[in-house]
C-alpha cells in the first residue's frame, strides 16, 4: 500500500512538472562555468528534474546499501554470540554435574571416614549448659 501512494505521489509531481513545462517553453540562457547556451526553458526543467531524481535516487540506494551490509554485520554478530551462549551453556551443565559427581563422592568419603574411625559425635543436648546456670 506504501508503494502505491509512493507512485501516485510521484506520478502528480511528474505531471505537475509536465505542465509547468509545457507552459514555459521560451528560450534561457543556461550558464556554465565555461561558457553559455541557449535552452528551451522546458529542457532546463526537465533536464533539472532528472538530475534531482538521478541524486535522491543515489542517495536512496547508498543507504539502502550501508543498512544492508549492517544488517549483514549485527546477524553475524548475532549468530556467533549465540553459538557462544549455547557453548556456555554446555560448560556451564558439565561443571554442575562434575560438581554433583564431587558432592557424592564428598559424602561417600565422609561416610567411609566415620566408619573407619568410628567416629561419636557428642549427644547435643547434654553438653548445652541451661543460661540460668552461667
Amino acid at each position: 500500500m506504501k508503494n502505491q501512494w509512493t507512485l501516485l505521489i510521484g506520478l502528480v509531481f511528474a505531471i505537475i512538472i509536465a505542465i509547468f513545462a509545457v507552459v514555459n517553453v521560451d528560450q534561457v540562457p543556461v550558464n556554465y562555468i565555461f561558457g553559455e547556451a541557449y535552452w528551451p526553458l522546458i529542457l532546463v526543467i526537465l533536464g533539472s528534474a532528472l538530475i534531482g531524481a538521478v541524486i535522491s535516487a543515489s542517495f536512496v540506494f547508498f543507504n539502502l546499501f550501508s543498512k544492508t551490509r549492517q544488517i549483514k554485520h549485527l546477524t553475524k554478530d548475532v549468530e556467533q554470540r549465540d553459538q557462544q551462549i549455547e557453548q556456555l551453556t554446555k560448560d556451564v551443565a558439565q561443571k554442575n554435574e562434575e560438581i554433583q559427581h564431587l558432592e557424592k563422592d564428598l559424602h561417600a568419603k565422609e561416610k567411609q571416614l566415620t566408619k573407619q574411625q568410628h567416629v561419636q559425635l557428642p549427644n547435643v543436648e547434654q553438653e548445652i549448659i541451661p543460661d540460668e546456670e552461667q
